[in-house]
């Protein structure tokens, strides 16, 4: 019966579930981000190159 009463175990498995979901979506956002930055900095270098030139 004391099972029963006992949720702390289910509530820290939705925290963990919860904490593995948002460090999944920081990734995923990071990851997407991150390459349009690099595309946006390769872009000014050719420009820049171009400028140059």
């Amino acid at each position: 019966m004391r099972f029963h009463r006992d949720c702390s175990a289910v509530t820290a498995i939705e925290y963990a579930l919860l904490a593995a979901l948002i460090a999944v979506v920081i990734i995923g956002s990071v990851t997407v981000v991150g390459s349009q930055v690099l595309q946006m900095y390769n872009n000014i270098k050719d420009q820049v190159v171009l400028a140059m030139q």
